[in-house]
């Protein structure tokens, strides 16, 4: 039978149907690929790449496929069609005058490089011409990853899957329209042929900083440049890299030697010299005039004006910082660095080649890191511990030997009351630097044990606490940190940032994150609210209301910490709930406050917590749909595409773990079920241990009768978020949950249900659906239902209980 097939990684639910009828199919006949390839006149790669579920096969192998394990025709056409339908629906385009949105371009994209027969990624980057699409880039796009950066890389990208120029201006105009920067045309003005043309808009969010006039550059990220708030096309890397380095030199004369010497170190090309010179020649025509100056056989950068570059701006904003600090005003300084760690955009000089950009890289790594320590540290000062865990348990993972990461964190678990695991900690750390680097943690870290051990009083208290609240009103700023790997759920955060963008007037706004516990509800709310602030700026309300716990919050009790927070003194909070509540609405009333309503167990909960003015808005999360809190706009939030899986898997573990190893990564997430949690807590246990690989993880995953037990690390586990859910079920539920948790089907029409459960089509379709609005159950449509991959071993170890209960017992 040869070796196991890998699991199917697939956002299509149709193509997973057919790709698992056809390896079924192939295990029926007991054929090997090559024994079907003999059979079916093809070749064995081209049999084994239909059923991966990768992409949707041609109708041809499909049917080769069906006759060589001697199954039915019909039924796989059948099951083609649909997989077809479903990728049609989801990612076609007709034409990029139908393209309304992110989500539709990046198909569009991807459409025309399949049209193109998948060139490879060398020759886009030959075809789209000099120094406009870097093959990394390319390969970035097609993966759905980015999109093209301006109009230089956009027209590259067309030219490289041989669009016609006449096509170009259409294509540029999808492109605006789906960042946002002009509306969809009218159907009038389609038939007419018009198209409205923009000033193309910098994409990141560094282009806020960009001035009106004069120039602005960008190192902390990738290297970009704009001229008058328009962005200019910064070339090649090698051209990129010669931009940084005279940036990086702030003003001083860089001679043609040091240059050649930072593009490309102990080799460089014969030419490199007229490389430099070419380079520098391109860079002044789309640059300001004086700004690249020629000087002693040299180049420089210099007339830029204040705050045109972002390193720069780091740096003074970490001097006041600093000096701030130093006053003692820790809110000025924390607020501040938390400015300056803003202005990075992922790597710092992301993408660039060359000795010299590689060791600024490292340089400014390091800066970053120290920053982002120095805030933590002045959040725990401040008291701010239970909202650092989070952050500090994400930071650890991804720099698992940064000794003062963990020494933080250590102590945020400690002053939030979590002792034991601020001493496990500790202890991680210890076996994993000996194991490592054969050390032992620094005398630092060996203190900080001593004391959690002898439970010294000075570590309970921080050293410098947070003021006591006023009487008067006051701006509440609650909202837990955003985690620093936050990845995909594009089409939710702009759903959702659009809705809270339009709270305002006479008409408030209600939102309901529904899903199966670990799909990230409230990592995208937080990362959501945050992005929201400013439209909120008389502050923000966050609670966890404990309903996935034993107890849940309490009305009353969120109430008054609420009143409290909005400048309330103690003796004037009322006892009653509804005197309360009402007392909360007044004090909202005028204000424009967002209210993050995290973890919530029941509608009952939530009522007395919303807020009863227009220009306030509530975001709320549950395991529970919400269907009976009227006025609510509902989300129901599903697991991460496969490649939002594999970034976040990324961006936890590192790009250079991955790279290599990047089936046995796909293997990883997919047997994660592409679920956040499970994917984080899988990362997570990888990135604490250098000497595990991918394969070694994968290998571990692949076991279903032990996956659930692997994916467990600290007090996060898999197993005990889907115990709550279940636990929650009323008897009739949990008996149903179980027994289609036992069911091989991957999906399961109500009919089917029905006739399993031995009950009629009215009872089994409230049962079920009922089962969806507890967030253990994904409904596929009218009738049909499928259990999520992890929720199914959890539920099908427990079906044996309800198989034998149904039994009829001997007489």
């Amino acid at each position: 039978m040869g070796r196991k097939e890998k699991p199917i990684a697939a956002s299509n639910r149709a193509l997973v149907k057919l790709a698992c009828w056809l390896r079924d199919q192939r295990s029926a006949s007991g054929c090997s690929y090559a024994e079907l390839a003999d059979r079916a006149g093809c070749h064995a790669t081209t049999l084994q790449r239909a059923a991966s579920g990768r992409s949707v096969p041609s109708a041809r192998i499909v049917r080769a496929y069906a006759a060589a394990c001697g199954a039915s025709e019909n039924k796989a056409m059948e099951l083609w069609r649909q997989a077809r339908r479903r990728k049609a629906r989801s990612a076609s385009v007709d034409s990029p005058l139908d393209i309304d949105g992110i989500d539709m371009f990046r198909a569009g994209l991807r459409e025309l490089y399949e049209t193109a027969g998948r060139p490879s990624m060398r020759d886009m980057e030959r075809a789209g011409g000099p120094g406009q699409l870097p093959h990394s880039t390319a390969h970035r796009i097609v993966l759905g990853q980015t999109v093209p950066r301006d109009v230089h890389q956009l027209t590259g990208f067309l030219k490289a899957c041989s669009v016609a120029e006449d096509e170009h201006s259409l294509w540029v105009d999808a492109w605006r329209r789906a960042l946002g920067q002009q509306k969809a045309l009218s159907p009038a003005s389609r038939k007419m042929g018009f198209t409205a043309h923009r000033p193309v808009q910098p994409i990141n969010a560094t282009s806020d900083l960009a001035p009106a006039a004069g120039s602005y550059f960008a190192l902390l990220g990738p290297v970009r440049a704009w001229r008058d708030g328009e962005p200019v096309s910064t070339g090649s890397p090698q051209q990129r890299a010669l931009l940084a380095a005279l940036l990086l030199r702030e003003g001083r004369t860089a001679t043609a030697p040091e240059l050649i010497d930072a593009l490309w170190g102990e080799e460089p090309p014969s030419q490199a010299l007229a490389a430099v010179r070419t380079y520098a020649s391109r860079l002044r025509k789309v640059l300001d005039p004086g700004v690249l100056v020629s000087e002693s056989g040299g180049y420089a950068v210099r007339g830029l004006g204040e705050g045109a570059l972002d390193l720069a701006a780091a740096q003074e904003l970490a001097a006041e910082a600093e000096k701030a600090r130093n006053t003692g005003d820790l809110c000025h300084a924390r607020d501040v660095l938390t400015r300056a760690l803003s202005l990075w955009d992922g790597e710092t000089l992301a993408g660039v080649p060359g000795p010299y950009a590689e060791t600024q890289r490292v340089r400014l790594e390091e800066w970053r890191l120290q920053l982002l320590e120095s805030r933590l540290d002045m959040d725990l000062e401040q008291g701010c511990h239970a909202e650092a865990v989070s952050e500090l348990t994400a930071l650890t993972a991804a720099h698992p030997l940064r000794e003062r990461l963990r020494e933080l964190l250590m102590l945020a678990l400690y002053r939030s009351g979590r002792q034991a695991e601020a001493l496990a900690v500790y202890a991680d750390t210890r076996r994993l630097l000996g194991d490592e680097l054969g050390v032992d943690p620094r005398p630092g870290l060996q203190d900080l044990q001593q004391r959690i051990l002898q439970a010294d009083p000075g570590l309970t208290e921080p050293s410098a606490p947070m003021a006591e609240p006023v009487t008067a009103p006051v701006r509440p700023a609650q909202l837990p940190a955003t985690v620093p790997d936050f990845t995909g759920r594009a089409s939710f955060v702009r759903e959702l940032s659009d809705v809270l963008a339009s709270a305002s007037g006479a008409e408030g706004r209600v939102m309901a994150l529904a899903g199966i516990g670990g799909v990230g509800k409230t990592t995208l709310a937080v990362h959501v609210a945050h992005g929201a602030r400013s439209a909120f700026p008389d502050g923000q309300l966050y609670v966890d209301l404990q309903g996935a716990g034993a107890r849940s919050a309490e009305p009353e009790t969120v109430l008054g910490s609420f009143l409290r927070a909005l400048g309330t003194a103690d003796s004037a909070i009322p006892d009653l709930l509804e005197e309360r509540a009402a007392l909360y609405r007044s004090m909202l009333n005028g204000r424009r406050v967002l209210v993050v309503l995290d973890n919530a167990r029941s509608t009952a909960q939530v009522r007395p917590l919303l807020p009863g003015t227009g220009g306030c808005a509530a975001l709320v999360t549950s395991r529970v749909r919400m269907v009976d809190l009227a006025g609510a706009r509902l989300l129901n939030l599903d697991e991460l595409s496969p490649q939002e899986a594999l970034s976040l898997f990324t961006r936890i573990v590192g790009e250079d773990r991955v790279a290599s190893e990047r089936e046995a990564a796909l293997g990883v997430v997919a047997a994660c079920g592409f679920l956040p949690l499970a994917i984080r807590i899988a990362a997570s246990r990888l990135a604490a241990r250098r000497t595990w690989t991918v394969s070694v993880l994968a290998d571990k995953l692949a076991d279903e009768q032990c996956r659930l037990d692997e994916l467990a690390v600290g007090d996060l586990a898999v197993e005990s978020v889907l115990e709550f859910s279940y636990s929650q079920l009323e008897t009739e539920q949990a008996r149903a949950f179980c027994l289609l948790s036992g069911a091989t089907l991957p999906f399961i029409s109500l009919p089917e249900a029905a006739s399993f459960l031995n009950r009629g089509l009215p009872e089994t379709g409230n049962l079920l659906e009922s089962l969806v609005d507890a967030g253990l159950l994904i409904s596929m449509g009218s009738e049909y239902y499928q259990v999520h991959s992890l929720a199914r071993l959890f539920g099908a170890a427990r079906s044996k209980f309800w198989r034998l209960r149904q039994e009829p017992s001997p007489s």
